[in-house]
């Protein structure tokens, strides 16, 4: 076993996003291991044990042009927490029965984070406030939640 495989990681697949690397940085300060792939090089086969979470960056792509992109949905399936963000967020929602859709107002600069309940995914972020600014750049939307997901 080579020293990368014996840490637990959190994988980042990176979709194009210029924040991929800000977001691994703040999880190695959050003192945890992060490792960025490539979409277009990652496979099931290559997820191991030392992994103990997924997130799925955004992007400049949107998910109907499918040619564009390449994924292995079956990463998803498997017993790891996944955390999708913009387009990875997007493609979570259409691979488990949701709709995206073009938005009809393109979204861009800082916006509102409204928490609407309690997550441990977004435990300490909201830093007991309701409302957070975060910046947006987006052009789809997820129009319909898959089932047995929910709004936080």
């Amino acid at each position: 076993m080579n020293h990368n495989q014996s840490l637990n990681k959190i994988l980042i697949i990176d979709f194009g996003s210029q924040f991929t690397q800000l977001i691994a940085r703040r999880i190695r300060e959050l003192g945890v291991f992060s490792e960025i792939v490539s979409h277009k090089k990652i496979k099931n086969k290559d997820i191991d044990k030392s992994i103990k979470g997924i997130i799925l960056s955004g992007g400049p792509l949107n998910v109907y042009e499918i040619k564009k992109y390449s994924f292995d949905k079956k990463i998803i399936q498997r017993e790891i927490p996944v955390l999708g963000i913009c387009f990875g967020h997007q493609i979570l929602s259409k691979i488990n029965g949701g709709r995206v859709k073009q938005s009809k107002h393109r979204e861009f600069g800082l916006a509102n984070i409204i928490k609407k309940k309690d997550s441990l995914l977004t435990k300490n972020f909201f830093k007991n406030k309701k409302t957070v600014k975060v910046w947006m750049s987006h052009v789809d939307q997820v129009s319909k939640l898959p089932k047995n997901f929910n709004v936080v």
